[in-house]
């Protein structure tokens, strides 16, 4: 007989929070004992559950108690402060946020890209930012088949990125558009960043920073992307550049990719391994105008991959357009997948 999984979905009430919870009730995972953790302001909401009510609990330490598996997304400091409990009362962690990340002793684990590297988890497994992941799921086959060289990205990026409040201004910003109201008197409080000093409209906008900016003029995103993507494919070797923009779009991030290959490929070669690739789904015909779309992808755990055509002077250059839904392949859904395998690989005990 299977061994049930006592699970707890940390952040519960949030934009990701909501997506692990649709998703873990058509979850292959042996479900035990579910619970939903948020802040105090949080607790005592209700929400459904396979056709049950559960009543959501302030998040404490000895919530953990009795779990086998933590998932988490509300935030890196909560992380901080509540991964290492959750560990130390027998649970294993997955985390959607950036804490982890980067720490040698953490696996960053795509499971397409790289599940083998669960096994050396410590108790916590970080997930990658959601721009990396599905640049990853469409890169890993190119760079197994043919080598990869240098990668080049110009994201797309779609609001819930930034959280429901992000979202709620985005529509605000909309209606006092279509009202005619002047710019300069939409609310405009989060983006392009809530840490930062200056805040800007996103409606009818796009604008070029996700997050605060860091070292040599890059954001702390287009740092993850860089830094995530050597780390996932262990190979520092690899040059990778990132431009990360936020566009008014709802859920769905899309992504310009140039790759350069270590030996050359035809665009044939590299529309065959996306039909065979797992989580890759190719849509790519010029002639019909199929391409990838952001709204097409809202509410799919794959990753879609079109637009691929070889540099017009650049023997060994590609270019390709990625979209995923963020919520799902980038966040939520690469979290649950990451659980899945654990418990086919016999890892959570």
């Amino acid at each position: 007989m299977m061994r049930k999984v006592n699970v707890a979905i940390v952040g519960a009430t949030g934009a990701v929070g909501t997506q692990m919870i649709k998703l873990l009730e058509n979850s292959s995972l042996p479900l035990g004992t579910v619970k939903f953790l948020a802040s105090k302001r949080s607790a005592g909401k209700q929400l459904s559950f396979k056709g049950d009510t559960q009543t959501i609990e302030e998040l404490v330490p000895d919530s953990f108690e009795g779990i086998d598996l933590a998932l988490f997304s509300a935030g890196g400091g909560i992380s901080a402060t509540f991964a290492p409990e959750a560990v130390k009362r027998g649970a294993i962690v997955v985390d959607n946020t950036s804490h982890f990340r980067m720490d040698p002793e953490v696996p960053l684990v795509v499971p397409e890209v790289n599940p083998e590297a669960l096994r050396e988890h410590k108790g916590i497994i970080a997930n990658p930012n959601c721009s990396t992941i599905q640049m990853m799921v469409a890169l890993e086959p190119i760079r197994q088949a043919f080598g990869l060289n240098r990668v080049l990205v110009s994201t797309y990026q779609a609001v819930s990125g930034a959280g429901n409040q992000a979202m709620e201004e985005l529509k605000q910003q909309t209606r006092d558009y279509l009202d005619e109201k002047p710019v300069a008197e939409w609310q405009a409080d989060i983006l392009p960043c809530g840490g930062d000093k200056k805040h800007y409209p996103l409606a009818f906008n796009a604008l070029p920073q996700i997050d605060v900016f860091a070292d040599g003029g890059y954001t702390y995103e287009e740092w993850k992307m860089i830094n995530e993507t050597k780390k996932i494919m262990e190979d520092d070797t690899i040059k990778v550049s990132a431009t990360c923009v936020r566009i008014p779009v709802m859920s769905g991030h899309s992504e310009s990719v140039y790759i350069e290959t270590e030996r050359a490929a035809t665009v044939a070669e590299i529309q065959a391994l996306m039909e065979k690739a797992a989580g890759v789904v190719l849509e790519d015909d010029p002639s019909q105008q199929i391409y990838p779309q952001a709204l097409n992808s809202v509410g799919k755990n794959e990753t879609f991959v079109g637009r691929i055509r070889k540099d017009p002077d650049e023997e060994k250059g590609v270019h390709m357009w990625v979209v995923s839904d963020n919520l799902l392949k980038g966040a939520a859904w690469n979290s649950l997948q990451i659980a899945e395998t654990m418990y086919e690989m016999d890892l959570l005990n």
